[in-house]
């Protein structure tokens, strides 16, 4: 059964059919807001109230007390179990959430290891190009190279697998959240899921289409849409870094081998700070700072009260004497040799 409308003066439910109306074709009575065909309408999108009313129809006439002249009060009774209600049915929580669900909740901790990894990496491959300075005038020691070596290797393995996971993770949370907010919102999603993925997937366009859709769900928050920019802006500088990298390994002179060694940790520092970044906005999302800590909003608000405290400030007794003295001090009649000092000063002005 479709979705059905019912009107208030008959109580007739009519099916809707093309678009919801407005006036029932029977009793011209006005209808109610299309309810699904579970009859769960969420509270604060209902246009309409429940009323409980006694069971067994109208009232009967109720004898009067005579000491009060109103009807006297009665013991409600029904004749079979109320089978009505006023309560909403509670959401199942039983439901367990699919792999997808679970993959996105991954997301800030899988971005918390990329971070550690490519930090990691940029230190290794520092390392190694204080080794190849240092082999320019000396011999390097033989197990100095090897864990050097080793070094390199395991953060040049490991970190594109944890950050392979960390971006398939995000992108999933990116959608779960896109979901939710539009929700809060009373919107539809405008953006199918698959168009998303491609927005995240395709090279080219992961580089543009990440940063429109956080933009489109900020809600023209200042601290949000701040972060936002600056992550999209590391997440550029970052992937024609990364280009700038490729195309430099290309050249096979010890010169160029050495430079990308270089360049190498400066892109892994900068993989370390993306993903950082990524995590703050996701953050920002959840009303959480970095560290998952609930956000702290300050807010300036205009001052209405008296310019000066009303309550005056503690002095000690001792200087508040100090004070008193000093003011009588000032307010104290010249003396009678300051006054005659300033009488010959008059004379010796005078003609």
């Amino acid at each position: 059964m479709s979705a059905y409308q019912i009107c208030v003066r008959c109580e007739n439910r009519w099916p809707v059919t093309y678009q919801p109306r407005q006036w029932c074709p029977a009793c011209r009575g006005v209808l109610l807001s299309p309810v699904a065909p579970d009859g769960t309408v969420p509270p604060s999108r209902r246009n309409f109230r429940w009323v409980a009313r006694p069971a067994g129809g109208a009232p009967t006439t109720e004898p009067t007390s005579p000491a009060h002249g109103c009807p006297a009060p009665e013991t409600p009774s029904y004749r079979e179990m109320p089978r009505w209600g006023l309560l909403d049915p509670l959401p199942d929580e039983a439901v367990e959430p699919d792999r997808a669900e679970t993959a996105a909740d991954l997301a800030p901790t899988l971005l918390v290891g990329t971070a550690v990894v490519f930090g990691l990496a940029a230190v290794a491959e520092a390392v190694r190009y204080g080794v190849l300075l240092y082999n320019r005038t000396r011999l390097v020691d033989p197990l100095v190279l090897a864990l050097s070596d080793a070094a390199v290797w395991a953060t040049q393995v490991v970190g594109p697998v944890v950050a392979l996971a960390a971006a398939v993770a995000s992108g999933l949370r990116l959608i779960d959240l896109r979901r939710r907010i539009y929700a809060e919102r009373g919107l539809a999603e405008s953006r199918s899921p698959l168009s998303i993925l491609a927005g995240l997937v395709v090279p080219g366009l992961n580089l543009a289409m990440p940063g429109v859709f956080l933009t489109e769900i900020a809600d023209r928050d200042p601290r949000l849409l701040r972060a936002i920019r600056t992550w999209w802006v590391l997440w550029v500088v970052n992937g024609v870094l990364m280009m700038a990298l490729l195309a430099w390994r290309q050249r096979d002179t010890l010169q160029a081998r050495a430079d990308g060694v270089l360049l190498t940790a400066v892109l892994a520092a900068l993989g370390t700070v993306v993903a950082l970044s990524t995590l703050h906005v996701l953050r920002l999302f959840d009303d959480a700072d970095l560290w998952g800590r609930p956000l702290r909003r300050r807010r300036f608000t205009h001052a209405a009260g008296p310019a000066s405290s009303p309550i005056a400030p503690i002095v000690p007794a001792a200087v508040r004497e100090q004070e008193q003295a000093r003011e009588e001090q000032d307010d104290a009649p010249e003396s009678a040799g300051e006054r005659a000092d300033d009488e010959e000063r008059v004379e010796a002005v005078a003609p």
